[in-house]
């Protein structure tokens, strides 16, 4: 049986543009974050169809640290849903690093049922983890500036407390 990887290497993806299309997403109102990856505005959404929808939540407390199964689980479901004919979507959160860097391999499922490209999604995907990062932390740096240009002025400002912070779940 192949891997994960095998798996997701030997897959030739299909650009976000033509999923787009074939939803009935208009592709100009995509925001592009390469040629795989776009977030859709929530100014698309019918609000009249969505009450008519369905709404599965998949969540879980496994017994496992890993916390294994809850993205193979919704990825599977969704694909399940297409296969009979079903219109269905599936929104997955951003994984954090620490899941990616620490004991599982990340969140984009497993077996053929993943979420496509892996590695894009597990590291920063569309950036919105990062980009926060990196704001908190530029703060950080220009108040660790500020104190130290200062310090000889007796500016008054001695120490101010702002950790820098990186996520890892």
């Amino acid at each position: 049986m192949k891997s994960d990887t095998e798996i997701a290497d030997s897959t030739v993806l299909e650009e976000i543009d033509t999923i787009a299309r074939k939803a009935g997403i208009p592709v100009e109102n995509l925001f592009h974050y390469g040629p795989y990856i776009a977030k859709v505005p929530l100014k698309l959404i019918d609000d009249h169809k969505a009450k008519k929808s369905h709404l599965i939540l998949v969540t879980a407390i496994t017994a496992t640290k890993a916390g294994v199964g809850k993205t193979t689980v919704s990825i599977g479901l969704g694909m399940g849903l297409n296969h009979i004919g079903k219109k269905a979507f599936i929104a997955l959160r951003e994984p954090s690093l620490g899941p990616c860097f620490g004991i599982k391999g990340g969140a984009t499922g497993g077996g053929y049922a993943q979420v496509l490209p892996p590695e894009r999604i597990n590291l920063h995907f569309t950036g919105d983890f990062h980009a926060i990062t990196s704001a908190h932390n530029l703060i950080a740096a220009q108040l660790d500036n500020y104190i130290f240009q200062n310090r000889a002025e007796g500016s008054g400002l001695k120490n101010i407390l702002w950790r820098r912070v990186m996520d890892m779940n």
